[in-house]
């Protein structure tokens, strides 16, 4: 069987297995030595021997000679196994048998038989005294059922079955000298019993199992023992190694002495059965079919019968249950199951199954070797098939090598530019090129450095792209494409006359900062029409892995170059326009951080030698010009915004707004929707009401985005108009206008289309057309605005039309662009002592000092405005800043809460269409703050008229566009002094008349 085979085959390539109390499994190479033949009588045939070599260490047979018979056995059983293995019992060679096991059924007349043949096996032994002692015939004085009292020897992996033998080592002195003491008494019996598994024990290699077992002694040694065993005959003693035969099945009934362990044992008997019975013969039978199955594709288990019938005589029943368990490849616990079972019936049927597992697992053995033959002779087919093509190929020319054809391929790519190529990377193509024609090209390591000579030799060494030095050009393709951005469009512009003057330009790093939706990134892409350079856009949004950027490591599989060699090979040049988006908002994982990545990348000192991990090689960036965009600046890491140059874009007001709807937005969306201009008109005043109450953030995207929606409804109000106008105008067939004449003769209008069904056609077609052509132009204004966008988004900024005591408005600078708030104080309680201060509005740390900053510096100016104002030392004050969802965080604030809670405490509103922004001190002195342009912004949509700034903020304001500050009243302060005159330095009647008005 082959699943058997291949066991034997691992157990004889495993190394010897120890046992417990020193007794081992030997290899089974020990086995096979020239004084094995002392193991057994002189009439065992070959066959014996060959059973040594070819079959498991778990099991095998060695019998004495107990009684020897001369005729044959005629056993039903016998002659069918005879029949399945070819052997004949009455072959000349085997005229005497010899049968070495008992049974507990042997009588007295047995024994005296034994007796006679160990007196003949003496006397043909007595040749020399050595073959004596090692002899496996070993004549026995007392039976073997008188044998009461025996070792108790552990055996750790399978049952011993009766008539076969199993090889131990002995390590233990005390039970090695107690087996040769029984050997001289000539006793030579012993109890093998298998070992229980170790329920502490999770390791069940053999060398746990022999330090388990030797650390048990006595009683815990006998715990661990099986009560059912096998009285075993001692054959040979060798130095340690001791060879086991079993006789008969025994259970231990108490123990005798812990060292050796010494058990005293009953020996058991099969229960009575039936030999007529049809159960026992046909389960027997199927046992039988079974091993000829078997025996048909092994020739392993052939020898084990033709040995077993040898040695030990017919196959009776239960003989032939315990030569099935024996033999297959049962794990322990089932083996010792069918050793156990002492009815013989339930013995065959334990010994079938296990005899039925084993042949599934032979054929699945044999379905898989079949399957891998299969598919190792057809590789190998196809492999010499396909070099017999080559070489027949290579032979008529007809085709070159594989490798030739790879280096021709990459030798002419980089042919024509070879001398623009550095020198460094130029030794390293010829040296990989090399490598490649000495490697198989069904090596791992020639698809590596193929893929390395691809990346190497298509990479745009030396080429670069004509840059167009035309300054009005560029002026014209930038002012055609953006509205606005004069700060960018100057840089550009700068950018591209230093390189008229210098012949050459060199690479730089531009950072656009900004709201989303300003134009940070088409942006990018007008410069590169500009400059006449190739562009690339990469996101470093979230990116976590530095290889994203400096590549992988050619080691590692799949590895690539980073974004910046595939960028190259992708635009073809290697001066392009490289826009890195989103760089505030790089990642930072376990893989590195991206930011230290590309300080190389972005140096101008460093990227002329920008070194990939993939290429190895050193990279010139320096002609390439970077411009990343950003949202906030104050993310990137220093070290990184210091080698750009930012550039901030503000946003855009609302004239800017409707600039750009007119003149880019709507041209897009209405080519975009397949719609005519004279289909549509959106008038002024609608777009302006779009901007202001549905799109009121720094950028365009939003209003984009509601154009779009616009248009897209329009489409489909001109779609169905269209649909109903060509109703009427069915194209009336023929055929079809005489049979309906011929339903209706008497209807006029039927007689004409019957006279002339054709001319009929076509003036409903042409009726159609003109009803089509007449369809009414759409208008867009500010009435029915909502019905293509739906209901207001925002509402006016501006609260009050006259701020009440203690609400002043301030100026906020967001991400989204600038804003208006209100900061707004309210007395809680007024008496002795109470004066205090409770903060609202969801404000961060740096706007709640801002706070009490500002009351104290109130209660000061109060102090020495109105001495005997006792306002703040007792009341107790609640400041608020809406919307209460809103973060809010900074220290801009300051002379706005000032101002709120001198109102409060003097019962005196501010100035109508005031607005202010600036950092206190303590002292009063006002600091200079941010977003200049996004609050002036926030002001004119608010309508505000008149602005407070910080003096230090004078030259941010003077930078503006005259568009934006058209119309204010500004004025730049520099000690809050000045801020109260403006605020509260009006006249009173004046104020409280246009109230009352």
């Amino acid at each position: 069987m082959k699943g058997f085979e291949t066991n034997l085959r691992l157990q004889a390539s495993s190394p010897a297995l120890e046992f417990s109390n020193g007794f081992f499994f030997p290899k089974r190479q020990s086995l096979i030595n020239p004084n094995l033949r002392n193991y057994y009588p002189r009439s065992s045939s070959p066959t014996m021997l060959k059973l040594f070599s070819s079959s498991a260490s778990r099991v095998h047979h060695l019998t004495p000679a107990i009684r020897v018979g001369s005729g044959p056995v005629e056993s039903p059983l016998f002659k069918s196994l005879s029949q399945l293995t070819g052997w004949n019992r009455r072959s000349a060679s085997l005229g005497h048998r010899a049968f070495f096991c008992s049974e507990p059924t042997d009588g007295a007349s047995d024994a005296e038989a034994a007796a006679e043949a160990g007196a003949k096996a003496g006397e043909s032994d007595s040749e020399g005294s050595d073959s004596k002692s090692s002899s496996a015939i070993v004549p026995t004085n007392p039976r073997p059922e008188d044998c009461l009292t025996v070792l108790a020897l552990p055996v750790p992996h399978r049952p011993l079955f009766p008539g076969f033998y199993m090889p131990i080592y002995v390590k233990d002195p005390k039970v090695l000298a107690a087996l040769q003491e029984s050997r001289r008494r000539q006793a030579p019996y012993a109890g093998a019993f298998l070992l229980k598994d170790d329920p502490s024990a999770d390791s069940s290699s053999s060398t746990d199992i022999e330090k388990n077992i030797n650390e048990l002694k006595g009683k815990e040694l006998l715990k661990r023992l099986h009560e059912v065993g096998t009285l075993a005959q001692i054959s040979s003693i060798q130095g340690d190694q001791v060879i086991l035969v079993g006789h008969r099945r025994l259970r231990i009934t108490e123990m005798v002495s812990e060292e050796p362990l010494t058990v005293k044992v009953d020996h058991i008997k099969d229960k009575p059965f039936d030999m007529d019975d049809d159960v026992i013969k046909a389960t027997s039978f199927e046992v039988i079919s079974t091993l000829r199955d078997v025996l048909k594709t092994s020739s392993l288990w052939r020898d084990h019968v033709q040995t077993y019938t040898q040695h030990i005589g017919d196959f009776t029943y239960p003989r032939l249950a315990d030569f099935g368990a024996a033999i297959c490849g049962a794990n322990r616990h089932q083996a010792q199951e069918v050793l156990e079972e002492l009815d013989v019936h339930k013995r065959l049927r334990l010994t079938l199954e296990l005899m039925k597992k084993e042949m599934e697992i032979s054929k699945i053995q044999e379905t898989i070797a079949k399957a891998i033959e299969e598919k190792i002779s057809g590789e190998q087919r196809r492999y010499l098939l396909n070099e017999q093509l080559k070489a027949i190929k290579k032979e008529l020319g007809v085709e070159t090598d594989d490798k030739s054809a790879l280096s021709g391929k990459f030798k002419e790519r980089i042919e024509p530019n070879k001398e623009k190529i550095p020198a460094h990377v130029l030794q390293v193509i010829e040296e990989e090129l090399t490598k490649l024609q000495l490697l198989e090209a069904s090596s791992s390591e020639f698809n590596v450095t193929r893929n390395y000579l691809d990346w190497l030799t298509v990479l745009p060494w030396g080429n670069y792209s004509d840059e167009n030095f035309d300054v009005v050009r560029a002026q014209h393709i930038l002012d055609e494409d953006h509205y606005g951005l004069s700060d960018v469009k100057e840089r550009i512009l700068e950018f591209i006359a230093v390189g008229r003057l210098r012949g050459t330009s060199q690479g730089k790093i531009i950072c656009l900062s900004g709201p989303p939706g300003v134009g940070k990134t088409s942006i990018g892409r007008s410069i590169a029409r500009a400059l006449n350079r190739k562009f690339f856009r990469f996101s470093v949004g979230g990116l976590a892995d530095v290889a994203e950027i400096k590549g992988h490591r050619r080691t590692y599989v799949g590895a690539m170059p980073g974004k910046m060699v595939q960028c190259l090979k992708s635009v073809g040049t290697a001066n392009p326009l490289v826009l890195i988006d989103e760089i505030d908002k790089l990642g930072r994982g376990h893989a590195g951080d991206p930011a230290s990545a590309l300080l190389e990348l972005l140096d101008p000192e460093q990227n002329a030698n920008f070194l990939d991990h993939y290429l190895d090689v050193t990279i010139d960036l320096s002609k390439v010009l970077f411009v990343c965009t950003a949202n906030v600046i104050d993310m990137i890491p220093n070290p990184l915004l210091d080698r750009m140059e930012v550039i901030s874009i503000a946003g855009y007001i609302t004239d800017e707004k409707v600039h750009i709807a007119r003149d880019y937005l709507e041209k897009t969306a209405r080519g975009d929707c397949g719609i005519k201009p004279e289909q549509v008109e959106v008038s002024d005043a609608a777009l302006l009401s779009l901007i202001e109450n549905y799109c009121r953030e720094a950028g365009v995207r939003n209003l984009q985005k509601q154009i779009e929606k616009i248009y897209r409804k329009i489409a489909l109000k001109l779609v169905r108009e269209g649909a109903v106008a060509e109703e009427p105008a069915v194209v009336i067939d023929p055929e079809e206008a005489e049979i309906v004449t011929k339903l209706d003769v008497e209807s006029p209008e039927k007689s004409i289309a019957q006279e002339n069904p054709v001319t009929s056609a076509e003036e409903s077609k042409e009726q159609a057309q003109i009803e089509k052509v007449t369809v009414e132009k759409v208008m867009i204004n500010e009435s029915n605005l909502a019905d293509y966008v739906g209901k207001p988004v925002f509402h006016a900024e501006k609260i009050y039309e006259q701020t009440p005591v203690g609400v002043v408005m301030g100026l906020a600078w967001t991400s989204m662009g600038g804003s208006t708030l209100y900061i707004e104080t309210t007395v809680v309680e007024d008496g002795e002592g109470k004066g205090g201060l409770n903060i609202t509005g969801q404000l961060g740390d740096v706007m709640k000092e801002s706070a009490q900053i500002a009351h104290t510096v109130a209660r000061k100016i109060l102090l020495d405005k109105e001495a005997e104002n006792t306002f703040f030392a007792n009341s107790k004050l609640h400041l608020h800043v809406p919307a209460g969802a809103t973060p809010k965080d900074g220290p801009s604030a300051g002379c706005t809460m000032i101002t709120s809670l001198l109102s409060l405490a003097m019962k005196k509103p501010v100035r109508k269409d005031l607005a202010m922004t600036g950092e206190v001190t303590l002292t009063g002195r006002i600091l200079p703050i941010g977003g200049v342009k996004e609050k002036t912004i926030a002001a004119r949509r608010s309508q505000v008229k008149t602005i407070i700034f910080p003096e230090a903020n004078r030259r941010d304001f003077d930078e503006l566009a005259e568009n934006v500050k058209e119309g204010l009243d500004v004025h730049f302060v520099d000690n809050y002094e000045k801020i109260f005159e403006l605020a509260f330095g009006y006249d009173d009647h004046q104020i409280q008349t246009k109230q009352e008005d």
